[in-house]
């Protein structure tokens, strides 16, 4: 006996036809870019502040060396050779030594141990401030070394020592910057701190422009008004902090 089927083809198997694999596909596909879409714009709110404060900060040198060169060729190759060299292996260094706070950061706020996260951003600050913040004063300080090491002109070293003792204070305001930022930061909350680095930019130009332009103190001026700036960041973000804006 043979099977047959009737006119309704209740015997024939439903394959998926060539325009369901497409459309399969289509869904497959919009699913993904959506997926992508929605951690693309997560990531880009926690990276954008982040991103535009450290910009913000950065440009405070830029701003110092931008003023710094009407003085002469001379005091801009110092600045120069401080604020690129000394001021940002500076930095290198603290950010190094202080970047186990980030981890330990998002392991607290990861366990709702909040009061830690405050333990961990002190330490960090008192730890820098000791031994990061010390040492690279001290290599700060020997500056006319540039001469040998460097390679650099007599007038441009003796011109970059005096600056580079005088701006050795925002060494330890970097010590302190650090670790607050990371603060901000396993907060998921930034914003604030590029504002406050945003109005310290525009309060270094003021105040550079005061010193150097307007009442003469050269190099001197423009490396106390760059101590200035980078101490009103810190100084504005633990308030920020102490004033009851996080849990």
């Amino acid at each position: 006996m043979s099977c047959t089927t009737g006119p309704t083809g209740l015997g024939q198997e439903n394959e998926p036809s060539e325009d369901d694999g497409v459309h399969m596909s289509m869904k497959k596909k919009q699913k993904m870019l959506r997926r992508w879409w929605e951690e693309s714009r997560l990531l880009w709110r926690l990276a954008f502040p982040a991103l535009l404060t450290e910009v913000l900060q950065f440009s405070i040198g830029f701003v110092t060396t931008s003023f710094v060169g009407h003085l002469g060729e001379v005091e801009l190759a110092a600045v120069t050779v401080v604020e690129n060299i000394l001021d940002s292996s500076a930095y290198g260094v603290l950010f190094g030594m202080g970047s186990a706070l980030d981890t330990l950061s998002g392991q607290a706020v990861g366990a709702g141990q909040l009061h830690r996260l405050g333990t961990y951003t002190q330490q960090s600050v008192d730890h820098l401030r000791r031994h990061g913040g010390g040492a690279v004063a001290g290599v700060r300080a020997r500056a006319p070394l540039l001469r040998s090491v460097l390679h650099q002109p007599a007038a441009v070293a003796a011109a970059a020592g005096p600056y580079a003792r005088w701006a050795i204070p925002r060494l330890f305001a970097h010590a302190a910057n650090i670790p607050t930022l990371m603060f901000f930061q396993a907060q998921g909350s930034l914003w604030p701190a590029a504002a406050i680095s945003g109005a310290a930019l525009a309060a270094h130009a003021a105040l550079t422009y005061a010193a150097v332009v307007r009442l003469g103190y050269g190099l001197r001026g423009a490396a106390v008004a760059g101590n200035v700036s980078h101490w009103l960041v810190v100084a504005a973000q633990l308030a920020y902090m102490t004033g009851g804006r996080f849990p």
